[in-house]
């Protein structure tokens, strides 16, 4: 399961970048943004966040193209 998690990460990393570079997201939005994501990861919600992550990619990694 890390190799999922650092992959997400990455893929996540990447998006923020692009955002940066090619739509106008300021540092501080994407700062606020991963402060939510910290503080929405010691909530309740967080369990089922992290299901349906989990189920969207076992669905990806199933797809055959």
């Amino acid at each position: 399961m890390p190799v999922l998690n650092m992959s997400g990460v990455l893929v996540l990393g990447v998006v923020v970048v692009l955002l940066s570079r090619k739509h106008g997201l300021k540092g501080s939005h994407a700062t606020v943004c991963a402060l939510f994501g910290f503080y929405l990861s010691s909530t309740a919600v967080a369990p089922g966040i992290k299901a349906g992550g989990a189920s969207l990619a076992g669905l990806l990694g199933g797809l055959n193209f």
